[in-house]
């Protein structure tokens, strides 16, 4: 059942190589066939899916590589249910948002597949080598995604997202192999692994690689800098990828690694990374603020509400785990849905500088419509009550204010610069008089919102029902701080 979620995408982007280049909606069809799929088969692991036990289900195992301790081995549970749902959802609303005319569709469309066929892998592994090597797979169709289809500085950014990202997997591997050489074991399996016992000094040692890994893929300031280039010169649909799952592949490595293989290390260091995470909050909010361009301000906002989920991890409570997981689908579902509308602007006008911009929301010759939903988002991203921004972010520090006050006070001020940035730039775009250059533009089809209306839907209903997704989580955050 889990390796379907695996090979579908993977088989869909082999398919699509067989048709000829020039019939790019018979790629669309295929690749959307093949996202739709794999949706179908996570709601039916929702259904059978047991939220009140701990630990993997509907694991598959199969030998592959013992001589060097590396075996096909797959799972889910509460920690990986919900961001393989997200991937699934967000590669959907990629290719349905993507331009039916992208020259190359074949080419895109397969690797867009193979893209989320190696973040499903990651998020399904319990072998730390297989996850190491789906961490991986997912970098090339990404460079190529960005090199191929990006802005005019794509070439800059899509080899400065690879330099970073194959130092990430480098680190991470350097703390795997560590893990096995020190505790002597004869496989790469995760759950093994977390039954033995390694001294303070060891897991210092060995969490080390795996914080900047980690950090870098998040990223955590100063590891950041490859992620607004990657995001300002990458196209809409892998900009709604980029931020909206692949950036989560840092934070569940964080959480199933960091926390649920070193946890003693992780204790000792939390005050630290508590403290970074109230400047990495702080630094993103603040370079929001100072953009002109839409696509970087919420580039930055990522950084900042990211910082939310370190801080959650770092006070290690069952409420600030089982937040962690949530601001997770919480971020990945605003992010989404914030730079889709800035997509849509910018197909629209031919730019995305906020100085050039007013008056969208003129309901005869603007985007009203946009700009309409453009605002929800932005409250969403502020932490409106009644939207899933808000009650993540209290739930994160709710459960990290006991433990670390100032910390949670600094990311607090985060939240609030959050409604600065975005305000200022809603009242430039969208309010006042609209420029006369911009006069008639093109209007919006409604399919064009149908997977921004989507979004809202699942933003509104898990902020009014938050247990919708906590639920599957609860139970697995206390057995990843207990060791069980």
């Amino acid at each position: 059942m889990l390796s379907a979620l695996i090979l579908i995408p993977l088989v869909g982007a082999i398919v699509i190589g067989f048709f000829p280049e020039k019939e790019g909606k018979i790629s669309s069809n295929l690749a959307m066939f093949a996202a739709i799929a794999a949706l179908v088969i996570n709601l039916y692991i929702g259904w059978k899916f047991d939220t009140s036990v701990s630990g993997f289900q509907f694991s598959e195992y199969i030998p592959w590589l013992k001589w060097i301790g590396l075996n096909y081995n797959i799972g889910i549970d509460g920690l990986s249910f919900p961001l393989v749902c997200l991937n699934s959802l967000l590669t959907l609303i990629a290719i349905i948002i993507t331009d039916k005319s992208i020259a190359r569709p074949r080419f895109y469309y397969s690797i867009l597949l193979l893209l989320s066929s190696g973040a499903m892998g990651a998020f399904l592994a319990k072998d730390l080598l297989l996850f190491f090597l789906f961490y991986e797979l997912e970098i090339i169709p990404l460079y190529f995604l960005i090199a191929i289809w990006g802005g005019k500085r794509r070439g800059y950014a899509a080899m400065k997202f690879l330099l970073y990202t194959t130092v990430s997997g480098i680190l991470v591997l350097a703390s795997f192999l560590g893990l096995v050489w020190l505790t002597g074991a004869d496989s790469f399996a995760y759950e093994p692994l977390r039954s033995h016992t390694l001294s303070l000094s060891n897991q210092l040692l060995l969490i080390a690689p795996l914080l900047v890994g980690v950090f870098i893929k998040i990223p955590i300031f100063p590891f950041h800098t490859w992620l607004p280039d990657a995001h300002v010169e990458a196209s809409t649909p892998i900009s709604v990828l980029l931020a909206g799952v692949l950036l989560k592949l840092g934070t569940y490595g964080l959480l199933r690694f960091a926390v649920g293989l070193f946890l003693n290390a992780w204790v000792y260091l939390a005050p630290w990374m508590a403290i970074l995470a109230g400047i990495s909050a702080l630094y993103g909010a603040s370079c929001a603020i100072a953009q002109k361009d839409m696509k970087k301000v919420v580039a930055y906002s990522s950084i900042a509400h990211m910082a939310y989920i370190l801080l959650a991890a770092s006070a290690t409570t069952r409420l600030s785990i089982t937040a962690s997981v949530f601001q997770m689908v919480s971020h990945g579902l605003i992010s989404a849905l914030l730079f889709m509308l800035v997509g849509v602007v910018y197909k629209k006008t031919g730019t995305r500088d906020v100085e050039s911009l007013r008056g969208l929301l003129n309901p005869e010759r603007g985007l009203p419509v946009t700009g309409g939903l453009m605002i929800l988002g932005v409250m969403a991203s502020s932490g409106l009550p009644g939207m899933v921004g808000f009650i993540s972010e209290f739930l994160v520090f709710r459960g990290s204010f006991p433990i670390f006050p100032i910390p949670t006070l600094l990311c607090l001020v985060g939240t609030g610069l959050t409604a600065v940035y975005f305000l200022l730039v809603i009242n430039k775009v969208f309010f006042g008089r609209l420029t006369e250059s911009l006069a008639h533009l093109p209007r919006v089809r409604w399919v064009e919102h149908a997977p921004a209306f989507a979004l809202l839907l699942f933003i509104i209903a898990f902020g009014i029902q938050p247990s919708w997704v906590v639920h599957w989580s609860e139970v697995q955050a206390v057995a990843l701080l207990t060791g069980s």
